[in-house]
This record gives structure tokens, sequence and C-alpha cells, in this order.
């Protein structure tokens, strides 16, 4: 009997559909997960959905399980939290996360996978590759005790990094976003709200999270002298102009970046991805991440709601995908 599922394909920029997938049988190593739900990363999915992966870029970007090539057709993704169906009895019926984009079932390395815990209910699961963003990134910046921290941008990056630095001792944090609804998410992290006019300076650290040139250029402006802005927005194939005269090099004032792919040099010598995932869901448990995810959609209704992500017409955060009634093809 030939295994079936089905997977959501970007077509072309700018279109995309659900294919029918023949799946092989797993070998002594694998297993066969069924999706659960999965979450579109706005940023980056919506980036993929209208091409905009740069040339230079596409080999770098490629997701784990990505099928095909950038521009398109391509099969992207990697929020994926699924319930193990075949495979060894330390995983068989075990809720289990993968970097897997949005598929009905699949057949994966069960090294691949990373048992959620019971802690961490599997909508918010899939906020677990966000989560690991951050940890990076703050792995990355160092704050210090009594830091004063600004994090521009509160989408879902952003109010994760947020959401970490909100248990750090005696920081003043600040999410900062020109989105004025924000500030109820902002309250339910537990951390203070500003729109950028409004944003406190003198900040050590300034985490920049927009994907907007006025966003960076911001961020610059609330520094104090020697302060650090870490970048994790990706632009692409855009290009952005930023203010370097001013205070930037009386300032000493310095701008790095940050990126998820790689553990941070801090950490490498004595960290594993497994451990910096691992981490990562412990912090999950805090049901405080729920309120990250602000929409769904049942996964045969993607071709219609990723057009309108990638266009800002569906705004929020975490968009999940639930997958109760997809039907896997004959």
């Amino acid at each position: 009997m030939t295994r079936a599922a089905r997977a959501f394909w970007l077509d072309s920029p700018g279109r995309g559909e659900i294919r029918d997938v023949a799946l092989p049988d797993p070998s002594a190593d694998e297993i066969v997960v069924r999706t659960l739900c999965s979450g579109v990363s706005r940023g980056t999915e919506s980036l993929v959905f209208r091409g905009g992966v740069p040339e230079s870029q596409r080999a770098v970007m490629r997701a784990p399980f990505q099928d095909g090539e950038f521009p398109g057709p391509v099969k992207y993704g990697y929020l994926n939290v699924g319930l193990v169906e075949e495979g060894p009895s330390s995983l068989l019926g075990r809720t289990v996360f993968c970097l897997f984009p949005h598929q009905t079932r699949y057949v994966v390395p069960a090294q691949a996978v990373t048992v959620v815990p019971d802690t961490v209910p599997a909508p918010r699961a899939v906020l677990a590759g966000t989560v690991e963003t951050a940890v990076n990134a703050l792995w990355d910046a160092a704050p210090l005790v009594g830091d004063r921290i600004a994090v521009i941008g509160a989408g879902m990056v952003g109010c994760c990094v947020a959401a970490i630095l909100a248990r750090y001792p005696a920081v003043r944090v600040q999410l900062v976003d020109a989105d004025p609804t924000r500030a109820e998410i902002a309250r339910k992290l537990g951390v203070d709200f500003a729109l950028p006019e409004d944003a406190a300076d003198g900040c050590d650290l300034v985490v920049h999270a927009s994907a907007t040139e006025a966003g960076l250029a911001r961020s610059l402006e609330l520094l104090a002298p020697e302060g650090t802005v870490l970048e994790l927005s990706w632009y692409g194939d855009r290009r952005i102009s930023l203010p370097l005269g001013e205070a930037f090099h009386s300032g000493r004032l310095v701008l790095r970046s940050s990126q998820v792919g790689a553990v941070s040099p801090a950490r490498r010598s004595s960290r594993t991805y497994a451990d910096r995932l691992a981490l990562s869901f412990s912090l999950l448990a805090d049901p405080a991440f729920d309120s990250l995810v602000t929409g769904e959609c049942d996964f045969e209704q993607l071709p219609e709601v990723l057009p309108r992500i990638a266009a800002g017409d569906l705004p929020g955060l975490c968009h999940l995908v639930r997958y109760e009634t997809a039907a896997d093809s004959a």
C-alpha cells in the first residue's frame, strides 16, 4: 500500500497550491509523523512567498526538509508539530516538533524530531523555532543585570525576545512598535510598551526585529554611547539606507547581526542545537506565549490564506494551521 500525504507548495511567486505526495516506507531509523498543527513564520514565509530570496542566499536559506528550489516550485516551512504513528516504542504516540513544511504526514529520521514536553500544548509548541531564534539572539547579545533594553518590532521574533528578557533581573525592557494594538500583547508578556516616538532612550542594547528601515534607524537613535543594536530582521532582496553619520562614530555605536542557522559563538563550544531547542521548550512552559498565537486556519485554506499574510491583509503574529479535517489522498 502506497503511503500518501498532502503538502502545501509555492508553485510560483505569489501562487500556492496543495499537492498530493507519495511517502516512502520508513527505514529502521525513520518514523512516520501525522501533523497536528504547523505555524506560519510570517516574515520569512512571506518573503519566500513573494519570491524575495536573493539568489546569493538561496542555498543558505534552505529549510531542513525543503523540496524544490527558490523562487519556486518549492515546499517550504519549519514549524511543525505532529504525532508519531510509526517508529520505536520510545516515540510511538508521542507529540513531536520537527523543522518540516506544511504537510499532513511525513517520514523523517527519528533524530530529526524533538519530543514536546507535557507542559507545552501542541499549538504553543509551533513557536519553538521562533523561541529558539530569540534564545540564540540573546546568547549573541549577552545582556547584563540592570541593562536598559528596547526591542523594536512586536512581531513573532521581537515578542519572543521581549518575553524572555522579562525574566532577566533588574532590566528595563520596552517593546516598541508602530501598531498601538500590540500594547495588549506586551502587557500579557509582562513588558512595557511604547510607540517609536515615545520609546525611552539611553539603551545599552536595542534588539531590532521590525524589518523596516525606519525601525533600524530608530534603534540607533535610542542607544547610549557604546551601545549595541542587534539586528534580527532579514530583508531578503531589499536594500535599505541607514544614517551612519550623527552619533554613530562619536558614540562608538555597534551594529551586529544574529542568525539562528548556527549556534551563537558565545555558546558554540558548550551547547548543541538540541540543547538550544530543549531550552526553548522549557521557556515555552509559560502560558504567556499563548498570546503570540493570534490566528488560525485549516490546512486546506493555506492557498488562500498565505497570499493575504504576505500582502499584510491578514495581520497578527503566529498563524496556526490546523490539520484535524485534512485527509490524506488515497
